[in-house]
């Protein structure tokens, strides 16, 4: 069987998209030939009677292999439903293909459920998508009951297990009897489309037939129309049966799989794209079960060596790189600069407004990432030492400011234009050392100070707290001979206002 498998896998990988679409165009045409050659019909589904049970008028069941209602059925019910049988890859293995419930058909699904000892509903859609209603909430809200028809069911509690699966536990009591079935409904897969991925699919199915275990009773899977996606669904899991049963032969074909559904089930695996799709899927299924096989583990990593080498190794890699990511992020999370104990008594701060780091030589690739002292902890480890420290502003008197050659500002850009983050402890105060520089940030409410222009007499009284630049300081640390101080000084992008922090006196 493993040398069909490959087989199978060399076809899926030789021109897929263009085999899928010939495929998928001789299925449509081979459907009516069915229809015709086995005489299907549909004509209790198009009974007056019956018309308004349908959600969709073109999507009826067949008469050869409708699902009839038998439970409870007086004068006034009828045994229809739009549902039908479709046998599985095992004898005693059935599903019900079925549709999204109607608001006035909820009660017939559960008499559907309740008759056929159903354990396991498989729900391949959302209730509403792009803004109509693809199916009818046949289930309460969490921890609530809601009677349908003369059944009385309670959602017992609900689960995630990844992003695309809801799972709810539902108890359903009919006269003095009580059952408890599980619901699997998938919302990451949009109508007439595909899902982005097929795992969410396979671990789906894989979770319900937990749920199933070894019960011959008929798992019920339903989308919209129930034709579809529960076509899809139904040839995975059919394909699926015939892997683990050791029955996939060398004329073995996908196309045929579909062509039994749908004689079963009408539309099954309705567009060209979810045809597509379950090739991807069962190519997947295949290769993990080669993946697994112990007599050809070998060949396969043989195949795959020059494209991702020993699985072993790769793994060992992957740990040591994991680690050295660990160390390296632990290394880089410590202070790059020595802590100081107090802030240096000698040097006359009174002219400071904001202190820049002098970095060792390096090169200036190394500046690449930055670390302000107004981020957030541990947002980013700092690629240098660059960051301003508080200091005590001083007072000046409006209009003795010199003229500027070089407006001045943070390079910190928008993030620095909105004090949002925590105030810097007390303690971070004496971390770095200190080089005397003056700066100078835009009010709020004024626009930037033109070069060669003094502030006009309308200034506002908070920026009489900060100083101008008697001599702009420009950037040299990727120059040639620089004093290599981190200036990272350029145009502001906005007005910006101050920290709180940075007009606090100084001691």
């Amino acid at each position: 069987m493993e040398e069909h498998l490959r087989k199978f896998l060399e076809l899926a990988s030789d021109g897929a998209e263009a085999r899928g679409r010939s495929e998928f165009a001789l299925i449509r045409s081979q459907t009516a030939v069915i229809q015709q050659n086995t005489g299907l019909t549909t004509e209790a589904g198009a009974l007056k009677e019956n018309i308004k049970k349908n959600r969709y008028r073109d999507i009826l069941p067949y008469d050869q292999s409708r699902v009839r209602l038998t439970l409870s059925a007086k004068e006034c019910e009828s045994d229809y439903i739009n549902a039908s049988f479709v046998q599985g890859a095992i004898e005693n293995k059935l599903y019900i293909a079925t549709q999204g419930p109607l608001k006035h058909t909820t009660g017939d699904f559960w008499r559907m459920v309740w008759q056929y000892q159903v354990k396991v509903i498989v729900m391949a859609c959302r209730e509403r998508e792009n803004g109509k209603k693809k199916c009818e909430c046949y289930w309460p809200d969490r921890a609530a009951t809601a009677l349908f028809g003369s059944f009385a069911v309670s959602n017992l509690n609900e689960s995630f297990p990844n992003e695309e699966v809801v799972v709810r536990n539902l108890s359903v009591t009919y006269e003095d009897e009580t059952r408890t079935v599980s619901q699997f409904q998938y919302t990451a897969w949009p109508d007439h489309g595909i899902p982005c991925t097929s795992s969410g699919i396979l671990e789906l199915m894989e979770m319900a037939h937990k749920v199933q275990g070894d019960s011959t009773a008929p798992i019920v899977i339903h989308c919209s129309a129930g034709c579809g996606r529960t076509g899809v669904i139904c040839t995975v899991d059919y394909v699926n049966d015939l892997l683990k049963t050791k029955r996939i032969s060398d004329d073995f074909n996908i196309m045929e799989v579909v062509l039994e559904i749908r004689s079963q089930r009408p539309s099954a695996v309705q567009t060209k794209e979810q045809y597509q799709f379950v090739y991807h899927i069962v190519a997947q299924m295949f290769e993990k079960t080669l993946l697994s096989s112990h007599d050809t583990y070998q060949n396969l990593t043989e195949i795959r060596q020059s494209r991702c080498g020993d699985v072993n190794s790769v793994k060992k890699r992957e740990h040591q790189t994991t680690s050295s990511k660990t160390s390296d992020l632990q290394t880089r999370s410590k202070p790059a600069v020595k802590p100081r104990t107090s802030f240096p008594r000698a040097q006359n701060m009174n002219d400071t407004y904001a202190v820049v780091n002098k970095a060792r030589q390096r090169p200036v690739s190394s500046f690449a990432v930055h670390h302000y002292d107004n981020a957030d902890v541990g947002t980013a480890s700092p690629a240098a030492t660059a960051v301003y420290s508080t200091v005590k502003p001083k007072n000046r008197v409006r209009g003795s400011a010199p003229q500027l050659d070089v407006p001045v500002s943070d390079r910190a850009g928008a993030a620095a234009n909105h004090w949002n983050g925590p105030s810097p402890s007390a303690e971070g105060d004496g971390d770095y050392e200190f080089v005397a520089g003056v700066f100078r940030t835009q009010s709020s409410t004024k626009p930037p100070i033109c070069p060669g222009k003094k502030p006009s007499a309308s200034t506002s009284s908070s920026e009489e707290n900060y100083e101008y630049v008697a001599e702009p300081v420009r950037r040299m640390a990727s120059q040639e001979g620089g004093m290599g101080f981190n200036c990272r000084v350029k145009k502001p992008k906005g007005p910006r206002d101050p920290p709180p922090e940075w007009s606090r006196a100084e001691r």
